[in-house]
């Protein structure tokens, strides 16, 4: 809780604990997330050992942050929907349908660059 004596460093170093602190649980407790992260881990060996660009480290990168953080929002919304409605309700359903579409969307878009960055590479090593 922000006091209202904090100054701007203290305000900005205690958001970022609250980040990381948020990370943290994330990757501790969610197995949509630790299973992410472990994808994540594997494109980052993978990236190392083909030697992919730059441009194509960019893009790797940029992909496996966004279907995390959009996994993360997903999570914060079914977490709050279940807080509110703890039962089965239709409309909360609805909402969290919705939420898992995006993060669908997420990882449709990380899969057709990874396949994109990584294609090259394993069509050269067969050939």
């Amino acid at each position: 809780m922000k006091k209202s004596s904090d100054g701007f460093l203290i305000g900005r170093v205690k958001s970022f604990r609250y980040a990381f602190k948020g990370a943290f649980f994330l990757i501790t407790t969610e197995h949509s997330v630790i299973t992410q992260s472990l994808l994540a881990v594997i494109l980052i060996i993978s990236g190392f050992l083909f030697h992919i660009t730059k441009t194509e480290w960019l893009f790797q990168v940029l992909v496996i942050g966004l279907v995390l953080s959009i996994e993360g929002l997903n999570t914060a919304v079914e977490k709050l929907c279940d807080f509110i409605h703890s039962d089965y309700h239709k409309h909360i359903g609805f909402i969290k349908d919705i939420a898992a579409g995006a993060v669908t969307f997420a990882a449709l878009t990380a899969v057709v660059v990874i396949l994109i960055i990584y294609s090259p590479y394993i069509y050269e090593k067969v050939i």
